[in-house]
């Protein structure tokens, strides 16, 4: 089932006294339910800005994108939040853990949004995540008493603690080392099939996006597949150029 579709999405900048900036080039892409995505390129290529498209943090410019079939321009800004919250979750290279919480504090922070048993069991729901990522015994650990492997564990249980159906990791190892990098990518693989999530993971590193199902790179702003030309599907796949919904709704 396709989780996101984009066809002939486009994002440009509006800029004083000259032309828009266009960051985003007619990207065409399917993310499946359980898909695993890598997606590389250069600094300034437009990978956090598609990022951004896929967590329903901006709206294309132009182009049509729909998230579970749904456009996502007919959202309101309620509803997207809520969809965001409920179904996205985002694990950044530097953690963006709060300062001042307990490791607990910080995996239970989505959970404050959530509505009923989520809201109500949240400190157990948020120990039992941090149980599965290996840091029940760090509950009451400060940011500040955390290694960097612990920190990004932290950060990958607060991230899916609501149970998303869609993982957006930024450069997720850029910060750890090469052994504790490994670990925590075998972690968040783990977890995402076992939670049935599509997981794409935005990186440099040749070794994690080999990890991928479908291997992506994105240069000036047009998206391909590795190894073909712009927004041209390999061999058998119909992955990327997927331009019309009839097709989409084929695939569904």
């Amino acid at each position: 089932m396709t989780l996101l579709h984009l066809a002939g999405v486009t994002r440009t900048v509006a800029l004083i006294d000259a032309p828009p900036l266009t960051i985003l080039s007619g990207v065409d892409l399917d993310v499946m339910v359980g898909d695993r995505v890598s997606i590389v390129g250069r600094s300034g290529s437009g990978k956090s800005t598609l990022l951004n498209l896929l967590g329903l943090l901006d709206n294309p410019t132009t182009g049509t994108m729909l998230f579970d079939g749904r456009p996502v321009q007919s959202y309101s800004g309620g509803q997207r939040d809520r969809v965001r919250g409920r179904d996205v979750g985002f694990i950044f290279q530097q953690f963006n853990l709060l300062q001042g919480r307990t490791a607990l504090e910080n995996v239970m922070t989505p959970l404050l949004y959530a509505g009923g048993r989520q809201f109500w069991q949240r400190a157990r729901i948020a120990g039992d995540m941090l149980d599965r990522v290996g840091l029940g015994h760090r509950r009451s650990a400060m940011p500040d008493k955390l290694s960097g492997g612990e920190q990004q564990r932290v950060a990958i249980a607060r991230s899916l603690v609501r149970g998303p159906r869609l993982i957006l990791a930024d450069e997720p190892t850029g910060a750890l080392d090469l052994e504790t990098g490994a670990a925590v990518m075998d972690l968040l693989d783990q977890v995402a099939t076992e939670s049935g999530a599509a997981l794409v993971t935005i990186t440099h590193d040749p070794a994690i996006a080999a990890r991928a199902t479908l291997h992506l790179s994105l240069d000036h702003g047009v998206l391909s597949e590795v190894g073909t030309g712009p927004s041209t599907p390999a061999p058998g796949t119909d992955r990327l150029g997927a331009t019309a919904p009839s097709a989409w709704g084929a695939r569904a």
